[in-house]
């Protein structure tokens, strides 16, 4: 270390106010060069900055000892190095299509508020959507999605995490809007293919093996040629009518069959094309073009804003029909890009530390029975156990909220008028709405097992109902009060367990599915802006 600032040193040439090199001087020999001792306000100057010589001076002197043997080497960019134009690129030296542009975008939450947020011209539907997540303070859990609506054509559909918003704006007319929405169904088939691709929907040009690794990879890559077939109520463009035809989807568009159920290609003929268009869901399909059944999906090309004829309706018999077909429609549409879109959020969770894990809601967690009874903790497996150990720690809830009505609580509300109103701050309840709401509100968020809300009873007010999914179909269950010791509690097994409030029952139900077809996993939530 100090050889090498010793060299740096001796190499260092003193350089003289005017910015010239000091040149040695010949000494005669027995003689010593004195230099005059230099006062206090001398030394001072000499340490302010002095001036250097500007760069093209630099190089003229460079160029006069350089050796004329050598060969010049011509100047690759001289538009860069020449005396008309800096070294430094200038703002308006960058292309139009390069310089970075922002533009306002208006995003709408489903209780009306919205927010305005500046973006950058590049900025993907993911990127936004954890600029929202960020700014309204939500759990970041993958599964929020940026809706297109357009109200006055009926149709919505989630943007793909990978889409451009600027890009997908710019094909909007001035009535549509983005919606920043839940949707936990958005990656559900690369977990469970199965579920979505019935077998008699699904063909292959090669043998496959029926495994679900087997059937995704079919889809993604692009030299197999998967086929969904089905019959579906397709509306004619420019009338009122539906016909219940024979279709195909391929990787090259959407066909329907002139003859029956024949796939000869004399007697195919083309609906659509999947290249410059896009499927979405149709919102009021039976009031807005008289569709036979509420599974309406319709396939857009980018170029209609607000017309109706070119648009392709097509209606299936129920929902998991319609879910295999817009499903079907995104896998060979965009293939390798859906399930790099899939995995980033797992590589990056991967990436985290152990010490930096992400906060996440109780109800997103997996959550089995345990039992604590013992010096160490141990999972209950046996459901039979499970069962009894929930029985005890709802009784056990019971008797502690019973010790706190006779102790008195440290609430300024009494117990039982806490109890009654305590679930009203929580994200799953959703106060009066109606059951055509609930339903269309899980429709929305993704029908993927687990997915819940609870609401105000209609028929009965003192009463509550949880709306549940299970295998793509929505269900209702009354949760009733209930008086035990002049104490009231609520169930929804008839009073075989108790709970005293809705919090406690939601809690339960997340451990273990008791009566119900499955546990509470995901609750739907509406976000502020």
């Amino acid at each position: 270390m100090n050889a090498s600032l010793e060299s740096m040193q001796s190499d260092t040439v003193p350089l003289l106010q005017n910015g010239q090199h000091a040149r040695s001087q010949p000494r005669a020999s027995g003689t010593r060069s004195v230099q005059p001792q230099a006062s206090p306000r001398q030394r001072v100057q000499r340490s302010q900055p002095v001036h250097i010589l500007a760069v093209r001076r630099l190089q003229e002197e460079d160029q006069q000892f350089r050796t004329s043997s050598l060969p010049a080497i011509p100047n690759p960019f001289p538009e860069l190095c020449g005396p008309g134009s800096p070294p430094v690129l200038t703002p308006g030296s960058l292309p139009p299509s390069q310089a970075t542009a922002k533009q306002d975008v208006k995003v709408f939450s489903e209780d009306g508020t919205s927010k305005v947020v500046e973006i950058l011209a590049d900025m993907t539907a993911r990127d936004l959507c954890q600029l929202l997540v960020y700014k309204s303070h939500c759990v970041d859990d993958n599964s929020w999605t940026l809706v297109e609506h357009h109200p006055h054509l009926g149709l919505e559909r989630c943007l793909e995490d990978h889409e451009l918003v600027v890009q997908v704006e710019s094909t909007m007319a001035s009535e549509s809007k983005f919606l920043f929405r839940k949707n936990y169904a958005k990656y559900e088939f690369f977990k469970n293919p199965m579920n979505f691709f019935p077998e008699q929907m699904v063909t292959w040009c090669q043998q496959s093996n029926g495994s679900q690794s087997q059937l995704l990879q079919n889809f993604l890559n692009s030299s197999s040629c998967p086929e969904i077939q089905g019959f579906l109520h397709v509306k004619e463009l420019g009338k009122k009518s539906w016909k219940k035809l024979y279709v195909c989807l391929r990787r090259s568009g959407l066909y329907c069959s002139t003859k029956g159920t024949s796939k000869e290609p004399r007697h195919l003929q083309l609906l659509a094309d999947l290249e410059d268009s896009n499927i979405f869901s149709l919102i009021a399909g039976r009031k807005q073009y008289s569709a036979p059944t509420d599974h309406g999906l319709c396939i857009k090309p980018n170029k209609v804003r607000n017309e109706t004829k070119e648009l392709r309706l097509l209606c299936a018999e129920d929902e998991q029909t319609r879910t295999c077909w817009m499903t079907a429609f995104r896998l060979l549409k965009y293939g390798m890009l859906l399930y790099q879109n899939y995995r980033i959020p797992q590589q990056r969770k991967a990436l985290l530390s152990p010490f930096s894990t992400p906060v996440r809601s109780v109800s997103e967690n997996s959550l089995v029975a345990m039992d604590f009874s013992g010096q160490t903790g141990r999972v209950i497996e046996n459901p039979a156990e499970a069962q009894s150990a929930a029985l005890e720690e709802g009784h056990a809830w019971r008797k502690r909220s019973t010790r706190m009505n006779i102790l008195g609580s440290q609430s300024p509300l009494h117990p039982s008028t806490l109890s009654t109103v305590i679930h009203r701050t929580q994200h799953w309840f959703h106060g009066r709405i109606s059951r055509e709401e609930s339903h269309r509100i899980i429709k929305q968020q993704g029908l993927v097992d687990g997915l819940f809300l609870l609401r105000d009873s209609q028929s009965n007010p003192k009463a509550f109902v949880l709306t549940l999914c299970h295998h793509q179909k929505i269900k209702n269950f009354q949760i009733l009060p209930c008086e035990d010791d002049g104490q009231t509690f609520f169930s929804l097994d008839d009073g075989n367990t108790k709970f005293s409030d809705l919090i406690q029952l939601v809690d339960f139900y997340q451990l273990n599915k008791g009566v119900l077809p499955c546990k509470l996993k995901h609750h739907c939530i509406r976000v502020a802006l």
